[in-house]
């Protein structure tokens, strides 16, 4: 069986938090606990980068979940067509870990454009609601 949630954010850093609870809630609705928490993880990753580098001023971001019997699509919609980039950061750097982090708790992840502007930066999670993949 098909879902599919989304929700729209203000580019704030209190939306963070939000999309974070939006995003446990309908996992739960879902029955979708297995990879929760990797989930939960990734979108607090993708909402700050949709925050810090994606959002134009004026603008937010949308969340989206799509779930089906053997996979969560989570995706990040923001209004800049920059592309994200993998970092290597240095031991003592703050930041620039998110997509790292992504990378390493999902089952794959990528970019595409959004028309008529922006971007859309996704994730995957196989085996959501069966506890298959191993967190």
């Amino acid at each position: 069986m098909s879902e599919s949630i989304q929700q729209f954010f203000d580019a704030r850093p209190e939306s963070v938090g939000k999309a974070r609870e939006f995003a446990v809630q309908a996992l739960d609705g879902w029955g979708l606990r297995a990879r929760a928490e990797d989930i939960r993880l990734c979108v607090s990753e993708l909402a700050t980068n949709a925050i810090v580098h994606g959002a134009a001023p004026g603008h937010g971001f949308l969340v989206r979940l799509d779930s089906d019997d053997d996979v969560v699509r989570l995706e990040v919609h923001d209004s800049r067509r920059q592309q994200p980039v993998v970092r290597e950061p240095a031991a003592t750097d703050l930041s620039g870990r998110g997509l790292t982090l992504v990378a390493a708790l999902s089952d794959g992840w990528g970019m595409e454009d959004r028309a008529p502007a922006g971007k859309i930066v996704w994730s995957c999670f196989k085996a959501a609601g069966t506890g298959g993949a191993a967190a």
